[in-house]
């Protein structure tokens, strides 16, 4: 990658020769702003709040958290949203009017093809979520990409808060396309107004299992900090930043598979790592023990 970052992560581990630091990531941190670790709220705080909501990225700011994740999926009049899945989950989520979502009647209600006015009408958190039994009970909806970034950098601002890092899941799969949302192109088109609009700077950092819009997004705007997300235990290191074509800012795999030699291998390529998704304070001390550079859990305040 030829961008400033990546000149600059460059330049943070030449600097740091033998004895000039003790891990990758504090080198990092101090050459490009970066945090020293990133503390990130998975769908916000899933566990604290109902997920991907503005309410679960307040409460994990607050909790601790420097940088909030959510999902993004496209509806059928082509405006970004924030949901996990590509539709309404019948675990959390309700019908307008209270009534339960029947499971077998879910992809009826499949975002691309539902315009946006329909959409905000189901209800995100009322009903309990046995999941997650600390999960604050509250009626909260689907909010777009745009009004979520909005209300909450304002919320940090009003309380103080240090601005976060925005770690932006594609939720997307080839066989797929055309139904649970658009080819990569279009899709790229799409998402990159509204978090330009944003104006985050370098505290966007895009993320994807799917390779193709992060491919996309590498060719058109080599200044957005990409990272790839993985939990194929058949598929190794370098099989899969092979297939992906350049490396990225970001490797962030599921916990289980990290090891001592896979943070060696992203830190020699001057990539960085945060795996997913870490819920006891054993593993997140395990996990800080390989030299991450970041964890990703629903319950950042165990990150304290």
């Amino acid at each position: 990658m030829k961008n400033n970052l990546r000149l600059m992560l460059m330049t943070g581990f030449l600097c740091c020769g033998a004895g000039a630091c003790k891990t990758s990531s504090k080198a990092v941190a101090r050459t490009t702003g970066y945090p020293a670790f990133f503390k990130v709220g998975h769908r916000g705080t899933r566990g604290l709040m109902p997920e991907n909501t503005i309410p679960a990225m307040e409460k994990g700011i607050a909790v601790g958290a420097n940088t909030v994740e959510l999902d993004v999926h496209i509806s059928k009049d082509g405006q970004v949203l924030v949901y996990h899945d590509e539709s309404f989950n019948p675990d959390y989520t309700s019908m307008p009017d209270g009534s339960e979502i029947p499971k077998d009647q879910r992809k009826k209600y499949t975002f691309y093809q539902l315009n946006y006015p329909e959409i905000r009408k189901f209800i995100i958190g009322r009903k309990d979520y046995p999941a997650f039994p600390q999960q604050q009970r509250m009626d909260c909806y689907t909010p777009l990409l745009g009004e979520m970034i909005d209300s909450v950098e304002a919320y940090t601002r009003a309380h103080h808060f240090a601005p976060v890092y925005w770690l932006v899941e594609i939720k997307s799969k080839e066989k797929t396309d055309g139904y649970e949302q658009p080819a990569p192109e279009e899709y790229v088109k799409i998402l990159l107004p509204v978090l330009d609009a944003a104006r985050l700077g370098h505290r966007l950092i895009v993320q994807s299992f799917d390779r193709r819009p992060l491919q996309v997004i590498h060719r058109q705007r080599p200044d957005i900090q990409l990272g790839f997300l993985t939990e194929d235990k058949n598929k190794s290191f370098g099989e899969n930043i092979r297939e992906l074509g350049f490396d990225p800012a970001f490797y962030n795999p599921n916990y289980h598979l990290v090891t001592p030699a896979l943070v060696k291998q992203c830190h020699d390529k001057k990539i960085l790592i945060e795996p997913w998704t870490v819920e006891t304070p054993e593993i997140m001390q395990q996990m800080k023990g390989l030299g991450v550079d970041g964890i990703i859990t629903d319950y950042p305040n165990l990150l304290q």
